[in-house]
């Protein structure tokens, strides 16, 4: 055999080992991720039909490893460690209320960008729009007549000091869109307030479906404002107050606060403010949260945390009293339909 014969038969079955040595190694690494998605208590997840007139669920985004990740999913309330049922639904954000629903999601293609998609009871498509940025919080009204949401326009954390937003509203019974609640008049003790750095995020709805809380952003500081989508104006209210979910007897309002001493990146401890009295209240959770919490009833609150799969819900008294508790592993942005 010739010597260019050799290193052609060496080269082959250096090739070949190589493939061999390949496969191994991936079919390894798929039973060690089998045997990871295998271990007791993890979530799992089955295609299904879901709808949000099926009262007693909890809607979210599905976080567990498996073809429906990042699917909009539902679990029973009364069973929320059960198997739980994806839609063919992906979003990175998501709310619903009322038979309407909101999902933002990524757009893939020649320019890849995100868009904000309007959802009937079906979670079928009814209206898109294209959104300048990454989706961050979506919110939908009682009623489900408003729609809202923010996408970071640039930097891309709230703990950060230099970010820009963008909030948009959308009327599903006038078909009215605000694209920007920076166009809306900013009022402070009356008067009105004019500055380049404002920015808003973190909407909730009162069941008027008129006015509405969000946080400003402006000089450095955070405020609560009062919305009045009639006359598109706001009013600020209190400092220090981000990412408002006002109770569903529109008395209260859960937030993250920041508190002196804390990490950059880890900032924010959960309080409850008193709409009438001013009076604040720290949740027992003293982790930091960085999310728009939802009220599942008067009493409780339900928060995102960062888990093994990207993040889990959490709950805790409103009232300060006693200790969080896991409630859905693997999942973010909930939805409540009572």
């Amino acid at each position: 055999m010739s010597t260019r014969a050799r290193l052609l038969v060496l080269v082959l079955a250096t090739a070949v080992l190589a493939a061999v040595a390949a496969v191994a190694t991936l079919r390894a690494a798929d039973r060690a991720t089998e045997r990871e998605r295998a271990r007791p208590g993890d979530p799992v997840a089955a295609a299904g039909a879901v709808t949000l007139h099926r009262p007693g669920r909890l809607l979210f985004r599905n976080l567990a490893w498996g073809p429906q990740r990042d699917r909009v999913s539902s679990v029973p309330l009364a069973g929320t460690a059960g198997v739980r049922t994806s839609a063919p639904v992906d979003c990175l954000r998501f709310h619903a209320a009322a038979g309407t629903g909101i999902c933002l999601r990524a757009v893939d293609g020649v320019l890849p960008g995100h868009e904000a998609v309007l959802l009937d009871a079906r979670l079928r498509p009814v209206r898109t729009f294209p959104v300048p940025g990454t989706p961050t919080r979506a919110r939908v009204s009682p009623s489900g007549r408003l729609v809202a949401w923010t996408v970071f326009v640039g930097g891309d954390s709230y703990a950060a000091g230099a970010f820009s937003t963008r909030t948009a509203l959308y009327d599903t019974r006038t078909r009215t869109l605000h694209p920007n609640l920076e166009e809306f008049t900013v009022l402070k003790e009356g008067r009105r307030q004019r500055a380049a750095d404002h920015n808003f995020w973190g909407v909730t709805f009162a069941t008027d479906d008129n006015r509405f809380y969000a946080t400003l952003a402006t000089g450095g500081r955070t405020h609560l404002v009062e919305g009045d989508l009639s006359r598109r104006t706001v009013r600020t209210l209190r400092e220090n107050v981000e990412c408002p979910s006002l109770s569903p007897d529109g008395t209260r309002v859960a937030f993250k606060k920041r508190l002196p001493g804390t990490p950059t990146a880890a900032p924010w401890r959960l309080h409850v403010l008193y709409l009438r009295t001013g009076r604040e209240t720290a949740v027992a959770e003293t982790r930091s949260v960085d999310d728009q919490v939802l009220w599942l009833n008067d009493h409780t609150l339900l928060y995102a945390l960062p888990g093994d799969f990207g993040a889990d819900l959490w709950s805790a008294r409103a009232d300060g009293r006693g200790a969080p508790r896991m409630t859905v592993k693997s999942a973010t942005s909930p939805a409540l339909i009572p």
